[in-house]
C-alpha cells in the first residue's frame, strides 16, 4: 500500500500547479492533504473521482483556512470529522477514516509561528492529542497518524540546529512532546528506516531560495503504531514535487 501525506498550502492553488497530474502518476492508495484552505463545494469532485478516489473532507469554519482532506481508492468503513473538541474541530484539523485493517488519522497540527497566543494553543492541542491517540490504540492495534505536525523532532531534522531565536516548531517543550510521542506507542516511519539520514526535509521557507539551497525543516510525519513498523518498506520526501512550500511524504507499507 502506498500512502501519501502532503501539506499543499491551498488545494486550489496546487491543482493549478499540476497536483492532479502528479497524483495520477504517483497513484497512491491513500492521499492525505493538509491545509486545503477550501470548502468541499469549491472543488470539482470529478477532479479526483475520475482517478478512482473517494473524498473525505473536514474543512475549517473560517473560509480559506486550515482544513484536511483524505482521498482513498478504497471506500472507508467509517469517517469521523474532528477529535470531539470544538476549539480544534472548528479549524478542520483532524479527520479519521477507518479501513478493514487500520485506522488512519489525517491531521494538521496548529502552527504557533504567528504569536505566543497561538503557540499556547498549539501546546494545548498537543496535550489533548496524546490521550486521544492513546484511545485509538485501545480501539485498534493498527493506527497511522500522519500529517503536518509543525514540530522539528531531531537536530538532524533542521538545517540550522544551532539557532537560538527559539521559534515555534523548534522549541524544547514541543520537541520533548514529539520525542515522547515516538516513545509511547508510535514509530516515526522515516526515522525507523533512516535513523541517521541527513538533509531530508519536508518544508522550506519561501525566502532566500531556501528550497533550492535545501535549508529546510522536517515537520511532516507519518506515525505508525508499533504493530505496523515491520511492514514499512520505504519512506521518502518528494523534494522535487513543488506544488507547495512543503514536500509530500510518501510511504510504502505492507499491512
Amino acid at each position: 500500500m502506498k500512502i501519501v501525506s502532503y501539506n499543499v498550502n491551498g488545494i486550489r492553488a496546487a491543482i493549478k500547479k499540476g497536483l492532479v497530474d502528479w497524483v495520477s502518476d504517483e497513484n497512491p492508495d491513500v492521499f492525505c492533504i493538509q491545509e486545503s484552505k477550501s470548502q468541499e463545494e469549491q472543488i470539482d469532485p470529478e477532479v479526483f473521482s475520475k482517478l478512482g478516489y473517494h473524498a473525505y473532507w473536514h474543512s475549517a469554519e473560517k473560509k480559506g483556512y486550515s482544513g484536511v482532506v483524505t482521498y482513498s481508492k478504497k471506500q472507508a468503513n467509517q469517517v469521523i470529522k474532528g477529535m470531539g473538541i470544538e476549539r480544534y474541530d472548528v479549524e478542520g484539523r483532524v479527520i479519521r477514516t477507518d479501513f478493514d485493517d487500520f485506522i488512519l488519522i489525517n491531521a494538521y497540527f496548529p502552527s504557533g509561528s504567528s504569536g505566543e497566543e497561538r503557540h499556547v494553543f498549539k501546546m494545548q492541542f498537543l496535550e489533548d492529542m496524546q490521550p486521544w491517540a492513546e484511545s485509538l490504540l485501545n480501539e485498534s492495534k493498527n493506527v497511522i497518524i500522519l500529517g503536518d505536525y509543525n514540530i522539528v523532532r531531531l537536530d538532524l531534522d533542521i538545517h540550522n540546529p544551532e539557532r537560538k531565536d527559539n521559534p515555534s516548531g523548534f522549541r524544547p517543550e514541543e520537541r520533548v512532546w514529539l520525542n515522547s510521542w515516538f516513545e509511547n506507542g508510535f514509530v516515526d516511519a522515516f526515522r525507523y528506516l533512516y535513523p541517521d539520514k541527513e538533509n531530508n526535509f519536508s518544508w522550506w521557507s519561501y525566502r532566500a531560495g531556501s528550497r533550492k539551497k535545501n535549508k529546510g525543516w522536517r515537520i511532516d510525519y507519518i506515525s505508525v503504531s508499533e504493530t505496523l513498523k515491520n511492514g514499512i518498506q520505504e519512506v521518502k520526501h518528494g523534494y522535487d514535487v513543488v506544488h507547495s512550500d512543503h514536500a509530500p511524504v510518501i510511504m510504502e507499507i505492507e499491512l
